[in-house]
């Protein structure tokens, strides 16, 4: 115990004898010692990794990895706090890349953790953001391995613009310059576009809620089209029968291909006098309605006339009855007239040559119609055998210069019509 003391006064005894040799010694002390002052300073922060640093070790595999260097201590956060680092890169069985992370103690990591890698800054510099899950996951031994379902890779920004043309890049890049641009006034013209923009919003509410009420719609309209997809698609033969009578039909009208060319071509004839029916259609239209007027005022008397109509009909059938008896006594002499009907045809013959000679009797006998209508309006009934005066066995002749006249035209005819 007491031999190293006394070597070490010794020697510290020799170095005073020697001239300067104490001097620097001393000189050499305080070097050394600033060294190390120096050297633990700096390897504090550079956060040198020694194997007691006591954190555990977990592996996370992603896709791929860009921009990842774990000579750079790139960190592992939670919640934003860093709570490691990412030790080592490697490259899994299946090509994928493998980080190992180093996290500090007292964090639960599990199996339905997830992981992605974030840039920290412009040049791309990239850190991973954990969330280390909780039940019902289970926890993640020391050691363990997150497989790539639970870890997410962002997109790079080059990958995005490397799918753009030239002229796209070209007009992003204008576009970013004149955003620039526009954002220097924003303090003075922003306010403006913001009141601007709620004005939009609240005009476009109703479009909005139109478009959400055909989405609806077009939700329902899908669900019945698959429906109706499901029950046509669920009945084979039926489908099968109407494609079969669907390929017969479409033969049959490629076999009358000419027939329809010829239809088609007699098609514009029919247009034009459809449309001719058409104006014909229209201009009795406009005659009918002064008719369809006329008929309207009628309906109003036609009542009190059916009321009369019933009253006649009544008497009718008094008459009726009452001819009964003899219609029974005239169908002996209906019988033994019929021999005679084939006399009387052949007889037509000679009639035909005087029925030819009526059109200018009867023309000359309708002006006189007046007259004949006043004989019927003296009778009551023109079905009544009877009326109030008695029998009908009664007549009403008018004479006038007027007749006398009018019956000169007619003596030539009545002399050709009487047989010689």
């Amino acid at each position: 115990m007491n031999a190293h003391p006394s070597r070490i006064r010794r020697t510290w005894q020799r170095i005073s004898s020697e001239p300067q040799l104490k001097r620097n010694v001393l000189a050499l002390v305080a070097l050394v010692t600033a060294g190390l002052v120096a050297g633990g300073y700096i390897l504090t922060m550079q956060q040198v990794r020694v194997p007691w640093d006591g954190k555990n070790r977990y592996s996370v595999t992603f896709e791929s990895a860009p921009a990842i260097n774990p000579a750079s201590r790139q960190e592992v956060r939670i919640a934003g706090i860093a709570v490691g680092d990412i030790r080592e890169a490697s490259v899994d069985d299946r090509g994928h890349a493998r980080l190992e992370l180093a996290i500090d103690k007292g964090h639960q990591i599990y199996d339905n953790a997830r992981v992605l890698l974030r840039p920290k800054s412009p040049l791309n510099e990239m850190y991973v953001e954990l969330n280390p899950g909780g039940p019902p996951g289970k926890r993640l031994p020391e050691g363990g391995v997150l497989p790539v379902a639970n870890s997410v890779r962002p997109v790079q920004v080059d990958e995005a613009l490397g799918h753009l043309d030239a002229n796209t890049r070209d007009a992003l890049t204008t576009l970013l310059a004149e955003s620039d641009v526009a954002l220097a006034g924003a303090p003075a013209n922003l306010p403006e576009g913001l009141d601007a923009t709620d004005q939009v919003v609240r005009d476009l509410q109703p479009v909005v809620t139109a478009l959400q009420t055909r989405k609806e719609t077009l939700q329902k309209l899908v669900t019945a089209l698959g429906q109706i997809a499901s029950a046509t698609g669920g009945d084979d033969e039926r489908l099968g029968a109407l494609a079969e009578s669907l390929q017969k039909t479409l033969a049959t009208v490629g076999q009358r291909n000419g027939d329809l060319d010829a239809a088609l071509a007699q098609l514009p004839d029919f247009t034009d006098q459809l449309q001719q029916a058409t104006g014909s259609v229209g201009a009795l239209s406009a005659q009918l309605d002064p008719v369809l007027d006329k008929l309207r005022e009628a309906s109003g008397t036609l009542p009190s006339s059916l009321e009369k109509f019933t009253g006649t009909v009544d008497k009718l059938g008094q008459t009726v009855d009452s001819a009964r008896p003899v219609v029974d006594k005239a169908v002996p002499v209906v019988r033994d007239l019929r021999p005679f009907v084939g006399d009387l045809n052949a007889s037509l013959g000679d009639l035909h040559a005087v029925t030819g000679q009526l059109g200018p009797i009867t023309t000359a006998v309708l002006p006189y119609l007046n007259d004949l209508a006043a004989f019927v309006t003296n009778s009551r009934s023109i079905t009544s055998l009877r009326d109030g005066t008695g029998g009908a066995y009664r007549a009403m002749a008018q004479l006038s210069p007027e007749s006398i006249t009018g019956l000169l035209p007619l003596l030539p005819a009545l002399q050709a019509a009487v047989p010689r």
